[in-house]
């Protein structure tokens, strides 16, 4: 039998289906067909539960990513506050614990480029 969760409930729908429609009042493995639904009825039960508990996930996490972003616009009022505090700032040692650069260790970014391969005055005077 394939491990496929997916693969193996069908294969149980498929034994189901065939049993009701061909031999429905037989009885195979000392089973009747109404005593093999009732011995598989957990592999189901634990199916639909499993699909509940997705739907359930899945509304927990949007409802976790808005209350992430009201807790992100509040986490940034604090950092706005602590940069803003006269006794605390950009430069302050908190603003740093608190995971930033502090504006005396930033750099400008600004860059220039050496160019590698000057044009040559032949190039220039074609154009």
């Amino acid at each position: 039998m394939p491990n496929n969760p997916k693969a193996v409930a069908e294969r149980f729908e498929t034994v189901i289906q065939a049993w009701e429609t061909l031999r429905p009042t037989k009885t195979f493995a000392g089973l009747t067909l109404a005593a093999f639904k009732a011995q598989i009825q957990p592999s189901f039960v634990a199916r639909q539960r499993l699909l509940e508990l997705e739907s359930e996930s899945t509304a927990i996490k949007v409802t976790r990513d808005l209350a992430d972003r009201i807790s992100n616009e509040t986490a940034l009022l604090v950092v706005h506050a602590v940069k803003g505090d006269p006794l605390e700032g950009e430069n302050g040692e908190l603003y740093a614990a608190m995971g930033y650069i502090r504006k005396a260790e930033r750099r400008s970014g600004l860059t220039r480029r050496t160019q590698s391969n000057p044009p040559s005055p032949a190039t220039n005077a074609q154009n």
